[in-house]
């Protein structure tokens, strides 16, 4: 095993050298960059597209050498600084959590908040809220939950997140668009198009994970968080997200499965679990039993696979539901 420790004075990579050094996933899949998106970056540094600090790039460079690296400390990326930067990335017209705080009243008083705020991540004195359950109406009829944390909770994840994107942001492959810095819903529709015209596809294979957000193992998600990250601090707070549990007229409930939809740091908690859980596996899939061209289109939890032939939706589906289960599917011919 590699571990990743860094000291004040920089950062240290342990037991690392030059033939560790793996491309990135960006330049692992084959479909080349459309041309109406060729003069962008794939990824921004942050979720909001800063800069991101010396200590961060380390943590990057060093993910991207070493796919094996467990990286044992990385709450310290954590400043007060990023903690700022993180609140003014947040929308200032999103209703408020649990405890009521807008975030034009959390900008009152600002830096001592924030001053405040890390000093209790950092001792450990940081609870995380419940979120408040709210539904919105979908295309159907039918209600989707959605989770509203406090503000305080927001800025952590936001904060928390910004890290962890620096070192999954090295492993996560090219074939997938949804929730990612620098990704968007258009891109997706891009890859999507250059696949039905360039690529030897005339069968598209729709899948959808029903319910995926409120289903999904937290057990299993810590499991896999914990293949890249050893920093028990950093494990504990995503144990205290996902265990805080929702309130709704007044109730507080547990929620045992799922990371609540809503929250700052869910999507990118869904993109780990998704990673091992589905991305690794369907490129195994097409390496080892497909036949023939086969492209690759995900945006969250909607899978999009192009292929030649029918029987490679069934061969596809045969393996991907004894899997997973639980799965619509939807496929159309050219």
């Amino acid at each position: 095993m590699y571990v990743y420790e860094e000291s004040h004075s920089g950062t240290v990579p342990m037991n690392q050298s030059n033939k560790d050094r793996k491309p990135s996933a960006e330049n692992e899949e084959e479909r080349p960059l459309i041309k109406e998106n060729a003069g962008q970056p794939n990824t921004h540094p942050t979720q909001g597209g800063e800069r991101v600090s010396q200590g961060l790039a380390g943590v990057r460079k060093a993910a991207g050498n070493n796919k094996e690296m467990k990286f044992t400390a990385l709450l310290h990326h954590l400043t007060v600084d990023l903690l700022r930067e993180s609140f003014y990335s947040l929308k200032r017209k999103a209703a408020p959590g649990v405890d009521g705080v807008t975030w034009q009243e959390y900008e009152d008083g600002l830096e001592d908040r924030l001053t405040d705020l890390h000093d209790r991540v950092h001792r450990g004195a940081y609870r995380a809220k419940p979120s408040r359950r709210v539904y919105i109406e979908k295309a159907d009829g039918r209600q989707r939950p959605l989770a509203v944390p406090a503000i305080e909770d927001k800025l952590v994840q936001q904060a928390v997140a910004t890290i962890l994107n620096q070192i999954y942001e090295e492993d996560f492959l090219g074939f997938w668009y949804g929730f990612r810095p620098g990704r968007s819903q258009h891109q997706a529709l891009d890859a999507l198009s250059y696949v039905l015209r360039k690529k030897k596809v005339n069968y598209i294979l729709d899948a959808d994970i029903r319910g995926f957000f409120d289903n999904l193992d937290k057990d299993w998600l810590v499991q896999f968080v914990e293949h890249r990250v050893a920093d028990p601090r950093i494990l504990r707070l995503i144990r205290k997200w996902l265990n805080a549990g929702v309130m709704e007229e007044g109730e507080w409930s547990e929620t045992k499965t799922g990371s609540p939809q809503g929250s700052v740091v869910s999507p990118l908690l869904a993109n780990i679990y998704l990673h091992y859980a589905f991305d690794l596996w369907v490129n195994v899939w097409r390496q080892k039993w497909a036949h023939g061209e086969v492209a690759v289109v995900r945006y969250a939890d909607d899978h999009h696979l192009g292929v030649s032939a029918p029987d490679r939706c069934r061969s596809f589906l045969g393996k991907l539901t004894g899997t997973t289960g639980n799965v619509w599917t939807g496929i159309a011919s050219r």
